[in-house]
């Protein structure tokens, strides 16, 4: 008798455990912690040069355009979800910065992704400028600012395509939002980065 009493109490222990453990915590606004997103990694996947045509020179082949080198440009970000549930990420935007002052492309990236509960997830995102659209940019938006520093366009176009890829010019990354749900539950996270 007092083993099957034992025994009894056993099953109905493990049970009550088994239970308890997948009990799954309900995501709501009071219980989701904020994920934590940093810059893992800024690389130059591809580097051809600096160099810009304008319209007025014949090419070798092809038509005469305004052309300039291109930029391609990736980023690793790592994502920690410090939740006991999964949360999916879903939109997430920054904007590229040279040099401290000079916003060169805002980048939005729509994909999914789920982060398990616990655990660090990564992502890739990658751009590519060119000399043209650089050059356009600064001439719209960061003419002061180059004045400032007795800099011309040319100057700090060379001086970006020449140091970006060396990590010489500093590359941040900023006005970051992330958008992460989890059963109803949204939250908007900022985030920012500097490389190196």
């Amino acid at each position: 008798m007092k083993r099957r009493l034992i025994a009894l109490a056993v099953i109905i222990a493990f049970f009550a455990f088994a239970a308890c453990a997948g009990i799954q915590v309900k995501p709501t606004a009071s219980n989701f912690k904020t994920p934590t997103i940093k810059l893992e990694e800024f690389m130059v996947p591809q580097y051809d040069g600096y160099w810009y045509f304008s319209k007025k020179v014949k090419p070798t082949k092809g038509t005469p355009g305004n052309r300039g080198a291109p930029l391609p440009m990736t980023f690793l970000f790592s994502i920690h979800n410090p939740n006991p549930y999964p949360v999916l990420l879903e939109g997430f935007k920054f904007t590229v910065n040279f040099d401290n002052d000079f916003d060169v492309v805002t980048l939005s990236n729509q994909d999914s992704y789920w982060i398990p509960a616990g655990k660090t997830d990564h992502i890739r995102i990658g751009t590519m400028i060119t000399v043209r659209s650089a050059l356009l940019n600064l001439l719209v938006t960061g003419g002061f600012k180059l004045k400032a520093r007795k800099m011309n366009v040319w100057q700090a176009l060379e001086r970006w395509w020449k140091g970006v890829p060396e990590y010489s010019v500093p590359v941040k990354v900023h006005e970051g939002a992330a958008t992460f749900k989890a059963d109803g539950v949204i939250k908007i996270v900022p985030f920012e980065a500097k490389f190196p």
